[in-house]
């Protein structure tokens, strides 16, 4: 209908820091419900990812991996949304050894509810998809940092400076 996410965007609610993050109920990579409201009590880092074993989505993934015993000696959670499936989780987080739950969000609801699905534009195709992006969601269940379009060069650089965590 809106063929424009962005303009579609500004008559959505958009999530702003401060507010309440939206609770979910998605299934991991082993097919077990996860909700975010389960989390309460630990700090989120809430990463959403375009796709499985991509390139950018590997270099975030692992940089989060590397620095895991880091933000979990902080009492930090990690938790990675894509819009594939629970067998595809499996496979991309049992090759690259991730310590934390991928969950699957194959219906789009919960990137369409955070406000990351978008139009996208890849060589000269036109498609909607996950705006890589973070949400960091403080023990009270309030959202404390947004970070959209994020670079996954650096982009555990940004968690780690913005928690304060080395």
């Amino acid at each position: 209908i809106y063929k424009n996410i962005s303009f579609f965007r500004c008559f959505m609610i958009t999530l702003k820091e401060g507010n309440a993050a939206p609770d979910f109920e998605l299934k991991d990579s082993d097919g077990k419900a996860a909700k975010l409201s389960g989390f309460k009590g630990k700090k989120i880092v809430l990463y959403f990812y375009p796709k499985d074993d991509t390139p950018g989505c590997t270099k975030e993934s692992c940089d989060l991996r590397d620095d895991f015993n880091i933000l979990k000696k902080s009492n930090i959670e990690v938790i990675g949304i894509s819009n594939d499936d629970e067998k595809s989780h499996k496979k991309f987080s049992e090759k690259y050894k991730l310590p934390f739950r991928l969950l699957a969000d194959i219906d789009k609801k919960v990137s369409k509810q955070y406000g990351v699905y978008e139009l996208k534009k890849f060589m000269g195709r036109e498609y909607y998809g996950i705006a890589r992006s973070t949400f960091v969601i403080g023990e009270n269940g309030k959202i404390i940092k947004i970070l959209y379009k994020v670079n996954p060069e650096n982009h555990i650089k940004e968690i780690k400076e913005f928690l304060n965590v080395r």
